[in-house]
Formats: C-alpha cells, sequence, structure tokens
C-alpha cells in the first residue's frame, strides 16, 4: 500500500547498495522533443547518479550524466537537478540546469567515452510541472539473489514546461511516465530485462519483462483505459535487429484477463 510519504524521500537503509531513485520520461508529439531525467543517491556509497537524455526535433540528443554528492540525503537535489513534490501523486516540480553534450548521431553512443570526448557541450535547463494522470502503480520484480528495487511505482503523468539549450528554447506540452525505487539495488542482478511504456491522455500502459540465465522470466505492468488501471498477467516482447543487433522495432503484447 502506498502512502503520501512515499513521494518523498526514504530512510536510509543499511545495505551498501542501497539506492533512492527518480525517474521521468516525457515526450510531446507537437513539438516532437521528449527524453529522461533520472537522479538517484547512493548515499552508503557517498555518491548519487544524475542522467539527462533529450531527444531533439532534428534527431540529435542532448546527454548529461553525472555522479554527484548530495548535500542533503533529506533533499532530492544534486548534479544540478532538483526535485519537490508539492502535492504527492499529484503535481512534482523538476528542474535541472548545467551542461550536457550534443550528438549528432546518437549511435555514436555505443562507444560512450569517443562520443562524450568529441562531442560540443552546451548549457541546458529545464523546468518542468509533472502532473499524474492516473493512479500509481506497484509492482516489486525482485526475483531471488541479488535486489534490484524492493519497493518500486510508476505513475502515468502529464508534462508542462520549458527546455532550454544552449540559445534554444523549447516549449513541452506531452505525457509521459515517471518513477521512483528505493531499497538496495544491483544492477547486474537481472540477466537481461526490457522495460516499456507510453503514454496519452486517454491510454497509458507500462510492461516489464526479466529473463533469468536458466530460462526462467518474470512479467509485470498495467494498462490505463482512460478511467481504469488493469493489472497484466503476462507482457511479451519481440525485438526486430538489423545487422548490426541493433533494435529496429520493437513489439509488446500486454495480456489482462481476457483483454489484450
Amino acid at each position: 500500500m502506498l502512502t503520501p510519504d512515499d513521494d518523498y524521500v526514504h530512510p536510509v537503509g543499511p545495505e551498501p547498495n542501497f539506492n533512492e531513485s527518480m525517474y521521468f520520461h516525457f515526450f510531446d508529439p507537437d513539438q516532437r522533443i521528449g527524453g529522461f531525467l533520472r537522479l538517484a543517491n547512493r548515499p552508503n556509497e557517498g555518491r548519487g547518479e544524475r542522467t539527462v537524455c533529450l531527444y531533439l526535433p532534428d534527431g540529435s540528443v542532448a546527454f548529461g550524466f553525472d555522479r554527484p554528492v548530495f548535500a542533503d540525503p533529506a533533499q532530492f537535489s544534486a548534479g544540478g537537478m532538483t526535485v519537490d513534490c508539492p502535492e504527492p501523486f499529484r503535481r512534482l516540480q523538476v528542474r535541472f540546469e548545467g551542461p550536457v553534450n550534443l550528438l549528432s548521431d546518437p549511435m555514436a553512443m555505443v562507444d560512450p567515452k569517443a562520443a562524450l570526448s568529441a562531442s560540443s557541450v552546451a548549457p541546458c535547463a529545464a523546468e518542468l510541472t509533472v502532473t499524474g494522470l492516473a493512479p500509481a502503480y506497484h509492482e516489486t520484480f525482485d526475483g531471488d539473489g541479488e535486489s534490484f528495487a524492493p519497493n518500486h511505482y510508476e505513475q502515468l503523468t502529464r508534462v508542462t514546461g520549458m527546455l532550454t539549450l544552449g540559445e534554444a528554447s523549447y516549449p513541452v506540452t506531452g505525457h509521459g511516465l515517471r518513477d521512483h525505487s528505493w531499497g538496495p539495488r544491483s544492477w547486474q542482478a537481472p540477466w537481461f530485462y526490457r522495460w516499456l511504456h507510453g503514454s496519452s491522455a486517454a491510454l497509458g500502459f507500462m510492461g516489464a519483462y526479466f529473463g533469468d540465465e536458466d530460462g526462467g522470466r518474470r512479467t509485470g505492468g498495467f494498462v490505463w483505459d482512460g478511467t481504469q488501471v488493469h493489472r497484466c498477467d503476462s507482457v511479451t516482447v519481440s525485438t526486430r535487429l538489423d545487422a548490426a543487433q541493433h533494435p529496429r522495432t520493437v513489439t509488446a503484447e500486454l495480456r489482462s484477463g481476457e483483454r489484450r
């Protein structure tokens, strides 16, 4: 059961790899701009993780990553990014200010070190209001072994605000998804996983597929039909790759009872 307190920072656990993170994804179909921002604190490791990735209308990408130290573990603010929660599960404010790398060819990130060292840098600012569109959905995808996300929820959202990149400004009016997780996290816990989501004014979904080395799998997710959130019984994901083994199309099927 989620409570309003869960939309704030949680007490730090004793685990060496304790992690608390928030992720915000959005897309504006009219401006053809989208992206995601993520901030995480790993207090028992003395560092955090901050990622900003913006997909621009001309097909290029602006990308920034940092491992900041949180000055105040009770505040979700580090690395130029701040998350405030005026109304739990209803409205959050996400702000970022800092440098990002500009990548005319996003495929250059196959070699991140070379791509980032060779790309130009521009100042970036984001001022986003994230409004809950549907009830938050809680589900853990942990299995046996190391923990990945023991406490985890997601919520479909409406996102408005402004992005500034160098001399260019982009108003944002779109939809997206946010997630919030806390507890011990090992990125190596899943053998592999696929996580897909989509959001509009009247339909949204999240589908997760976790594969184990022995052939086992765990799936989960939900579909929001504009009125109700339906828990998924199964999720199937099929990916078509090109000659370089990069995904060209992804097909997902989500089932809930007799509906799919």
